[in-house]
């Protein structure tokens, strides 16, 4: 098979993304433009992510998608000879062809109709979102921070709070109200493209005892939710709260939580960036994000120093451990000259 031929083919699974992964990845589910699922072999799990919109071509390609655990990527194509256990590339074809040829289970989008409200889960109802919030100071939001042992809140515009936020546990029960936390996705320049949601208990204790207690919509991939001013150096991580803990000892380093081992893989660099902190979870899903983040700063000509925590991430180590013990284990594996420039008012 031709490499046109076999660039047409996934150009054309490209424009069926979300069947494809209904068909072919059915153990994972759509959250906003992406499909999420353990793995390329139909594992359940959210580790990799699948592009279900964009260009046929290019960055930001509809069909391609990367597994954070495991540094994979690849495109629908790979996506159907992993899932069917093929390996001659003929039989991948036919599979790919045959499945082009059966009809379409949801009809395609009326482009001439013109939705009233934004969908829920777009950049648009995330930015609604979030201009509805209030400020964060001293609401419950704060309240469930400093109980985290997170007291360094400066420069944290990000985060504000909604004192009654939907949450719908399926689309088979009703709507509920909980108090959350919620946090503005911003691209490089600034522009919100999404949010992310933490329910939490009524008294700020902890989070809020429903299913899934964090919730992401809009556009996310290659974004973050962003601590200070993009400088020189940055440090990248999963969680809000991790991010925040180092905070706690690191008060000027610029940082940006990805809210997933997956989003943190693919987080967009500033041009000035020249050093990368990257703040792993230890995990295996943080171990592969590491790993393919290294990979990605390597390539720009961007320093790539690990910071690994004592425990499970560095909220743990704040809460457990003590701030005291965080700072001293940071500084340890932060350049010198860091030290210095971000430690001094944390010293």
């Amino acid at each position: 098979m031709a490499h046109h031929d076999a660039s047409e083919l996934a150009r054309r699974l490209a424009r069926h993304a979300e069947a494809v992964c209904r068909h072919y990845l059915s153990a994972g589910h759509r959250e906003g433009r992406y499909w999420l699922v353990g793995d390329v072999r139909n594992t359940p799990g959210r580790s990799m992510f699948v592009r279900l919109t964009g260009p046929e071509s290019g960055k930001g390609a509809a069909g391609k998608w990367t597994d954070a655990a495991s540094a994979e990527h690849g495109d629908l194509l790979d996506v159907i000879r992993e899932s069917c256990s093929l390996t001659d590339f003929k039989d991948v074809a036919d599979e790919a062809r045959a499945f082009l040829s059966l009809p379409r289970s949801q009809p395609e989008p009326d482009r001439q109709r013109r939705p009233t409200a934004p969908p829920t889960g777009s950049s648009e109802a995330a930015r609604r979102l979030f201009a509805m919030s209030q400020p964060m100071t001293r609401t419950l939001a704060e309240t469930y921070l400093r109980k985290r042992g997170i007291t360094a809140l400066h420069e944290t515009g990000a985060l504000r709070f909604h004192p009654r936020c939907f949450y719908r546990p399926d689309e088979h029960s009703p709507t509920e109200t909980w108090p959350a936390m919620i946090a503005s996705v911003t691209d490089l320049a600034g522009r919100i493209t999404g949010a992310h949601r933490t329910w939490l208990s009524p008294d700020g204790d902890g989070k809020a005892p429903i299913d899934t207690p964090r919730r992401a919509m809009g556009d996310l991939l290659g974004h973050a939710v962003r601590f200070g001013v993009t400088q020189d150096v940055m440090a990248a991580g999963e969680g809000i709260e991790t991010m925040l803990s180092l905070r706690c000892v690191l008060p000027t380093m610029p940082m940006v939580a990805a809210l997933s081992a997956a989003h943190l893989s693919a987080i967009l660099f500033p041009d000035i960036l020249r050093r990368l902190y990257i703040a792993r979870d230890d995990d295996p899903a943080g171990d592969g994000a590491m790993a393919a983040l290294i990979d990605r700063a390597e390539q720009a000509g961007i320093e790539a120093i690990v910071l690994s925590p004592a425990l499970g991430d560095f909220n743990e180590d704040l809460r457990v451990l003590g701030i005291d013990t965080l700072r001293a284990g940071i500084r340890v594996q932060i350049a010198p000259q860091d030290v210095t420039r971000f430690m001094g008012l944390a010293a």
